[in-house]
């Protein structure tokens, strides 16, 4: 820990005493529960938990074993920016405007209230360490990146020596380039050394002060940088994970000969360098940066048991967006497939959830902030999109909603509301997941439908979209696809026509 970090937490917690007389009716509310609130980066479900027989995730798992694990939910937009401008602010991506990185929602939503500003407007103290709103990765490790200042009292962003000292030794498909490139490197340097480990620490020891002092709840958020590429993380985890036992998806060429070419965009010319060899060695470092982030999620829930917090404590954890590892052809992000938009989703809340419960319907992670605001007792902004999971956490059998959207952008990341309604240089593609369906159209079906059976198809093999015996089922997905995607707008906003979609919507009303 920094001392500047030290001297910032300690005039906190001294404004903080001095200002509680001026908080008479929060000092007379109940207890109030902490959050802490996990979040990696680029993560899919390789999870022991989630029944990945390859993954050594015992942190995460024993996590999953106090709490609700979500077997199915899915990030609103499968790239950072967005998907995290989302997730924190409880909004669609066409309600806050971000479709693509390097944007914060202040930029077109200014007073809306992001996620843990809601908590420290409440009297919690709001604590970030790491990654929580879009950082360009490796090269903003040890900044503030694109982060809103006034989601947070307190803000830490240490940098290790796979971001300070090892890039040049990082291999990577187009040399010299990490963040968007396959990349990877086993480091001689133990965990302590690496910018995630510093991150628990400085966790650990915010924790610590919160456990002293015990004069305000908190809302710690802890974003981790791994499996973001560069896959870097101390060689002894590479070694739990042999290279030649790392698998290769096989018929590529068989699975894409149904799909349309907007559903295989995310596709990069450089990963066609990828052999047999250089696809295992990737997936073994993949796994082994997964294996290292489970590391430091064990030392920040340590602290948590070992510091007498875990009582009350919600504990949240997830990722951004999924990720591929060569299904249908594709690696990284951007798809509207289940690899790259289904996330791991772990809720632990003390005295609502029920140990080792597994919730199986459909769920977004736009509905974590009416949910963690339920659960808190702390006002949500009345025009958030998502559903509160209050019920579902307490009996699993409940199917809320049923339903979750997630979109993205082609041609192009740039997006200005005068190019999107320029024909046929962007469009959008949409995927509605249910419990057994995933339906996908790009740009309202002009440019492809997708349709898979999860009940016998869950890797998404065939696509049943022109099927004569699921054109009834095409039609009432389509229907309810369209009528999520008009309600993903502002009411402001709403527009029926899906192709040119709005761009900057103006929510004044947080």
């Amino acid at each position: 820990m920094h001392r500047n970090h030290r001297l910032a937490f300690g005039l906190l917690c001294f404004v903080s005493t001095l200002a509680g007389s001026d908080r008479p009716a929060l000092a007379e509310t109940p207890k109030r529960p902490n959050v802490l609130f996990l979040i990696a980066d680029d993560l899919n479900n390789y999870l022991g938990c989630y029944g990945d027989p390859r993954a050594k995730t015992p942190n995460i798992d024993r996590l999953a074993a106090r709490g609700v694990r979500f077997d199915r939910a899915y990030c609103q937009f499968p790239l950072c920016g967005p998907s995290r401008n989302a997730l924190l602010t409880g909004l669609y991506p066409n309600s806050t405007g971000i479709l693509a990185n390097g944007q914060v929602f202040r930029q077109t939503i200014p007073s809306q209230h992001s996620l843990p500003q809601s908590f420290r407007l409440q009297g919690y103290l709001a604590a970030r360490v790491g990654k929580l709103f879009h950082y360009n990765v490796p090269l903003s490790i040890g900044t503030n990146g694109h982060d809103d200042p006034g989601s947070w009292e307190l803000e830490m962003n240490p940098a290790g020596v796979d971001r300070l000292e090892e890039l040049p030794s990082v291999f990577s498909l187009i040399p010299g380039q990490f963040g968007g490139t396959l990349s990877w490197h086993a480091s001689p340097k133990s965990d302590e050394h690496h910018t995630d480990a510093l991150n628990a620490a400085d966790a650990e020891w915010v924790l610590e002060r919160c456990a002293k002092k015990r004069d305000r709840p908190f809302f710690l958020a802890v974003g981790f940088f791994r499996p973001h590429t560069p896959y870097v993380s101390p060689k002894s985890y590479f070694e739990l994970y042999p290279e030649k036992e790392m698998p290769i998806v096989r018929g590529i060429k068989e699975d894409q000969a149904d799909m349309p070419p907007a559903a295989l965009q995310s596709y990069k010319a450089d990963q066609d360098q990828l052999t047999d060899e250089l696809t295992q060695k990737c997936v073994q470092a993949y796994y082994a940066s997964i294996s290292f982030m489970d590391a430091q999620v064990g030392r920040v829930l340590d602290a948590l048991d070992r510091l007498g917090l875990s009582e009350n404590t919600i504990i949240v954890f997830t990722s951004d967006h999924g990720y591929h590892m060569g299904e249908h052809g594709l690696w990284q992000k951007r798809s509207l497939f289940e690899e790259s938009a289904r996330v791991p989703l772990i809720v632990v809340a003390p005295g609502v959830t029920p140990k080792g419960a597994v919730a199986r319907a459909p769920v977004a992670q736009i509905d974590l902030f009416p949910t963690l605001t339920e659960l808190c007792r702390v006002p949500a902004p009345k025009n958030i999109q998502g559903q509160s999971l209050v019920r579902m956490l307490k009996d699993t059998s409940v199917t809320g909603r049923g339903w979750a959207l997630t979109q993205v952008l082609r041609g192009g990341e740039a997006a200005t509301r005068d190019n999107l309604e320029k024909p046929g240089t962007r469009f959008f593609g949409y995927s509605l997941r249910t419990a057994r369906w995933r339906y996908t159209e790009w740009d309202e079906g002009t440019n492809g439908r997708e349709l898979y059976d999860h009940d016998a198809d869950p890797r998404e093999l065939t696509n049943l979209a022109s099927a004569p015996a699921h054109a009834a089922t095409v039609e009432q997905l389509s229907a309810q696809l369209h009528n999520a995607v008009r309600g993903s707008f502002p009411e402001s906003g709403k527009s029926p026509e899906l192709r040119a979609a709005t761009w900057a919507p103006n929510l004044t009303d947080p």
